[in-house]
């Protein structure tokens, strides 16, 4: 199993816990609210809701052919998240990159923030940014490549 399902995993886990714990005590409806939200919260924090992670040299190969951002992210990383749902269907536009699948996305984004693996960053006209604003980001895909 790799590090991205490890926090959906204990979440599907610790929900099915509480859960059995609630519908013992006799309050079915509880448990299977909360076993509910565990799932979503299981869901979101997956791999699952990204586009197709790509390495980072195949992203820098494709942002020099089409001029589209590369978002190096990972797993379970709130802000990444909130980019990928502000962002929406043109989040499918960009080139992610999993920095936890990927050695060398990991390095980019180490050299773009002073040693550290601070995600999401985002790469523009090859100039990264750290954790930018989705409404930007959205406003780079707008721009002619």
């Amino acid at each position: 199993m790799t590090r991205a399902w490890i926090l959906p995993v204990l979440l599907v886990l610790c929900g099915s816990v509480i859960a059995t714990g609630q519908f013992r005590n006799g309050a079915p409806v509880a448990a299977a609210a909360l076993l509910l939200l565990f799932l979503l919260l299981a869901a979101v924090n997956s791999p699952l809701v990204f586009p197709k992670s790509i390495a980072a040299s195949e992203a820098q190969r494709r942002t020099a052919a089409d001029g589209r951002p590369i978002v190096y992210w990972r797993p379970g990383c709130a802000y990444c998240l909130r980019l990928r749902f502000r962002l929406g269907f043109q989040a499918r536009r960009l080139h992610w990159v999993n920095i936890w699948r990927d050695p060398a996305g990991a390095a980019a984004v180490q050299a773009a923030n002073d040693g550290n693996e601070t995600v999401p960053t985002v790469v523009v006209a090859g100039r990264p940014h750290t954790n930018p604003d989705p409404a930007w980001v959205r406003e780079q895909l707008s721009r002619p490549a």
